[in-house]
């Protein structure tokens, strides 16, 4: 499904597409997606599912852009998750999704570039089942983080239930999915949810400094690396996923690139690498 109220504004190195519910800014090689719902806390309708699929799959397919960072519009939310009225309002009350899953991020396993959510706020639902999905978590000091379906009789499953399940501790996970309780940022950095935790005022600053890291790196390195661990995370222990690394596509093409190559050179020459990318 295709939206046509975008409207694309250009600079130098910059291209801002404005949507109904989303802001969508190229700068350089970084996707900065801004959920843009300010009065409804961010919250997610139908026509945002696809509008952030479309903006993801933009971002996938672009080789020039090769990082992803997620944010919410104003001070409150990052996202309140599921617009529920508006479910409430529908024929179906179970909602359908993009092939990529809720948000258009939930399901897409095809994406090797990095993706970076920097909570300014609540992340609820299915907006902390977004922040969930990506790969590297930057929280405002302000943030908090919950899975509160149960309280309107829904159940977390765009993610929430399998990720938070596989990333902390048996009973803190299932504290917080049973309870409906929400978590502090601090907490979050605490249990590993969250990379950092800043000021609210710096939390784009922190972002765009992960970015900037992660940006010194080959991007053929970068993706490789985000793609053996995935792949790697589905064997039955490390002794397997050791045995078939080299097998990977993702291996294969990293071992083989003109970025490897340029490394190496870089290395014994003594200066910076010039990635292409290839």
């Amino acid at each position: 499904m295709q939206w046509t109220f975008a409207k694309v504004l250009s600079g130098k190195d910059r291209k801002l597409t404005k949507m109904r519910y989303l802001r969508v800014e190229n700068d350089g090689p970084v996707t900065k997606v801004t959920l843009n719902r300010p009065e409804a806390m961010n919250a997610i309708n139908v026509a945002m599912h696809y509008e952030l699929d479309e903006a993801f799959n933009a971002f996938a397919q672009d080789p020039k852009q090769l990082i992803c960072l997620i944010t919410g519009a104003g001070d409150r939310a990052f996202c309140a998750g599921s617009d529920v009225r508006a479910a409430a309002e529908a024929d179906s009350p179970i909602a359908t999704y993009p092939a990529s899953g809720y948000g258009g991020l939930t399901r897409r396993f095809d994406c090797d570039k990095p993706f970076i959510a920097a909570v300014n706020g609540v992340a609820l639902g299915g907006g902390f089942e977004i922040a969930l999905a990506c790969d590297v978590i930057i929280a405002s000091e302000r943030a908090q983080f919950g899975l509160p379906e149960p309280l309107v009789g829904a159940i977390a499953l765009a993610g929430g239930l399998h990720r938070l399940a596989r990333r902390l501790p048996h009973n803190i996970a299932m504290g917080m999915i049973l309870s409906s309780r929400n978590v502090s940022a601090q907490d979050a950095a605490r249990y590993g949810l969250a990379n950092e935790v800043v000021p609210h005022e710096e939390l784009m600053a922190a972002a765009e400094r992960w970015c900037s890291d992660i940006l010194k790196a080959s991007p053929v390195a970068v993706q490789a690396s985000k793609a053996i661990v995935r792949r790697g995370l589905a064997e039955v222990d490390v002794e397997a996923a050791l045995e078939r690394q080299d097998t990977y596509p993702e291996y294969i093409a990293w071992s083989t690139s003109a970025d490897f190559k340029e490394g190496l050179s870089a290395f014994a020459e003594r200066r910076r690498p010039v990635w292409t990318g290839i």
